[in-house]
């Protein structure tokens, strides 16, 4: 009878075990294969295709005239003093982020003498983008209005509102935005939608420069919209992602986000520095919640900051110092300040450059079709009216990339691709006609 060592016999019943594996419960059957998502896929399309007379207009990111990315000359300034500071270190910032940013950003878009501040009815939490904040938004929300009401959207909207919004378990309806025909502001549908959804709705608000459509309410409009949405005792949820990048100037682009806090509203702006600072891949960016004017509102104001904590110590435990850094000594610093302004007048300005010269390019070609709404439209997007089946040809034949719905990236516009992205459209739109 022959002996054999306990290791040996260990090894013999782990290979036993090992060998019959249990079969795995995520299996293709339970777990489906995702779309891929359109926008990354429209890039990865770009990238693939060999042609040098290419054209990218799908990315939401700005393009100096030689189709570069641009780093903003100020955001080179606030870099190079952050690497040359002694005290800089890598340790972690607190669960709401680097407060010198938070405070700054805070008064960004409210104002720095806004009521809101200085009755500290106001708390900020620093996000990861944009994207983040509209995400810790939308938890709080979910978790914890009392009525659990459906969230509306603009239709169109950003993608990924539908996808935030669903995730955090908020139903969502939408309110009629775009015109087709006029390619402006349904106005008379956004506002009958309004005034019959149930009172106490939650309504996604684009601030300035809306996208897709780069359509946005007149300052009248946005009176009448505010005034709807009092009567029915709405929730406004600010969505900003274009602020000084729209216009050129900050206070003009947080306009409609001020006006509300002036008439009291209690509401929340998920606020992104990635375009207006060129700070796409930083993830820079900030919450805030707004609590309406009274007695308790400064306490109401901190039990929300505390629960606000709460969830994003959940979900990333704090956020990334590099950008809130740079972003912070810019707005921490009246010199950079202006600076940073004079560069978002460089944005701007050369997006309204291209706008202008699409629209006279395709007009002097006599292109068929209205084509005012391309300068009437504000910001980096532009909602051409061209069809998928119009889009899907500039793709294949003029390898031009676009979204399928016919938005347009401004940016990815210069002086060496603009006339022949006018001969395109036209070539287009002419054999559709």
């Amino acid at each position: 009878m022959s002996s054999s060592s306990p290791h040996d016999r260990l090894s013999s019943i782990t290979s036993h075990i090992m060998g019959s594996s249990n079969p795995s419960v995520f299996t293709a059957a339970t777990v489906a294969a995702a779309p891929e998502d359109p926008l990354f896929g429209l890039m990865k399309a770009y990238r693939e295709d060999p042609s040098d007379k290419k054209v990218d207009l799908g990315i939401g990111a700005y393009r100096d005239n030689n189709a570069k990315p641009w780093i903003l000359p100020v955001v080179k300034k606030a870099d190079n003093a952050i690497h040359n500071d002694p005290n800089l270190n890598h340790e972690y910032l607190s669960i709401g982020g680097l407060a010198d940013f938070t405070s700054a950003a805070q008064k960004l878009i409210v104002g720095a003498d806004s009521a809101a501040i200085k009755d500290k009815r106001i708390c900020s939490l620093q996000t990861i983008s944009g994207t983040g904040a509209v995400h810790l938004g939308g938890l709080f929300l979910s978790k914890f209005h009392p009525q659990k009401p459906t969230i509306y959207l603009s239709n169109p909207t950003w993608a990924n509102h539908n996808q935030i919004f669903t995730n955090v378990n908020l139903p969502i309806a939408k309110y009629p935005y775009f015109h087709a025909s006029t390619k402006g502001l349904d106005f008379e549908g956004m506002m009958q939608t309004l005034t019959t959804a149930p009172e106490g709705s939650i309504i996604l608000l684009h601030a300035c420069a809306h996208n897709p459509t780069g359509v946005d309410p007149t300052q009248d409009q946005w009176k009448q919209i505010a005034a709807v949405m009092r009567a029915r005792s709405h929730f406004p949820f600010f969505d900003t992602a274009y602020q000084g990048f729209a216009s050129g100037d900050l206070a003009r682009d947080a306009w409609a986000i001020r006006y509300f806090v002036e008439q009291g509203f209690e509401l929340c702006v998920a606020q992104s520095f990635a375009k207006n600072f060129g700070l796409y891949g930083e993830r820079t960016g900030a919450f805030h919640f707004v609590s309406a004017p009274g007695p308790d509102a400064a306490a109401s104001s901190a039990n929300i900051a505390s629960q606000l904590a709460i969830l994003q110590r959940s979900e990333i435990s704090n956020p990334p110092a590099y950008g809130a850094r740079i972003a912070s000594r810019v707005l921490n610093d009246p010199v950079l300040f202006a600076e940073w302004e004079d560069d978002l007048r460089t944005m701007s300005g050369r997006i309204l450059e291209m706008r202008a010269g699409l629209r006279e390019r395709l007009e002097k070609r006599g292109t068929p079709g209205d084509w005012s709404h391309i300068t009437s439209q504000i910001g980096m997007f532009s909602f051409t009216g061209l069809t998928e089946a119009q889009v899907l040809t500039l793709r294949e034949k003029w390898h031009v990339y676009m979204t399928k719905n016919g938005r347009i990236s401004m940016a990815g516009l210069n002086t060496h691709n603009i006339d022949y992205f006018a001969e395109a459209v036209d070539s287009v739109v002419r054999g559709s006609a």
